[in-house]
């Protein structure tokens, strides 16, 4: 339904401006921030996407991804019990095996995520694309992030952009498709809007804001946006679609606000794994060590927390 974002307008300033009262909002304290930063860590998707991963690297990983938080520090926050583990493990697609593999040998059920669609640029082929969307799934990815071609955006050919995207969400089958839209390189708010749109109409189960590759990845500006054009799409169609940040969220101060903003623009009901997810690499280990820093008053010793 091109109707809807054919009249399009981002008001810029207003946006930007509602962006930097973001960054201003009081740091939680005490046990309301270590709440807060354990429903972080059940919304992460937990990620390496290095030339160099290996087997053991992502074993290393999945192992983290099902013990997120030391569980001495679980013990005495009294939520040992509650079975915290990240969202999901996110891979490339020739990893997927050893991450399926490792997670079914240790009795967990995390679903795998794998990056597909030509990530991270989306300069291939469509064939390819979908291909290898369908050989992350026969591998047993359960869920799947593709990645949008930039230029079909920068160009207006939105129903080039919706066949693409639908044609990717059939190659998904029963996998959930996160839609990467790289809002880095789509040169304006109002076209990150746009984009939002075609990819919840073309069936995306979530919108993500980058590749984590970008000059530019998750941005207040650009997730504010974002999260008003899936308001809209709910308001317009009662179906509720999810919403990724990823790339560039490091500290666990930037995850409770991501968390906060997601709770004022969306509602609480999009506080959960299904609806929200942080993508992200190194992110963990940080709320890990404020998490240790609430338990004991200190920071820990390099040699105290497993790597992340």
């Amino acid at each position: 339904e091109l109707g809807w974002i054919s009249k399009v307008y981002v008001n810029r300033p207003a946006v930007v401006r509602h962006a930097e009262q973001i960054k201003k909002w009081k740091t939680l304290k005490g046990n309301w921030q270590a709440a807060w930063l354990l429903k972080a860590v059940t919304c992460i998707d937990l990620t390496t996407l290095s030339g160099d991963d290996t087997p053991s690297n992502v074993q290393r990983l999945c192992f983290k991804a099902k013990h997120p938080i030391r569980e001495d520090l679980l013990k005495a926050l009294d939520m040992h019990d509650k079975g915290i583990t990240v969202a999901a493990v996110c891979v490339y697609p020739a990893r997927v095996s050893d991450a399926v593999n490792t997670l079914k040998a240790a009795g967990c059920n995390i679903p795998v995520a794998s990056v597909a669609a030509g990530f991270p640029s989306g300069q291939t082929p469509l064939e390819t694309k979908l291909a290898e969307i369908r050989l992350a799934v026969e591998y047993g990815a359960r869920e799947i992030d593709i990645v949008i071609s930039r230029s079909l955006v920068l160009t207006g050919q939105w129903e080039d952009l919706y066949e693409e995207i639908r044609l990717c969400r059939a190659a998904c089958g029963e996998a959930h498709m996160k839609t990467i839209l790289a809002t880095g390189e789509l040169g304006s708010l109002a076209n990150v809007y746009k984009a939002s749109m075609i990819a919840m109409m073309a069936g995306s189960d979530f919108i993500k804001t980058s590749t984590g590759k970008e000059v530019e990845n998750a941005t207040f500006p650009v997730g504010i946006v974002m999260m008003r054009a899936i308001k809209e799409y709910y308001w317009q169609t009662g179906y509720k679609v999810g919403f990724k940040p990823a790339g560039g969220i490091r500290t666990a101060k930037e995850a409770i606000t991501w968390l906060m903003l997601v709770k004022e623009e969306l509602g609480v009901e999009w506080l959960t794994p299904e609806l929200f997810r942080l993508g992200a690499s190194s992110l963990l280990g940080d709320i890990e060590q404020q998490i240790f820093y609430h338990v004991t008053g200190s920071y820990p010793l390099q040699h105290e927390l497993a790597m992340a």
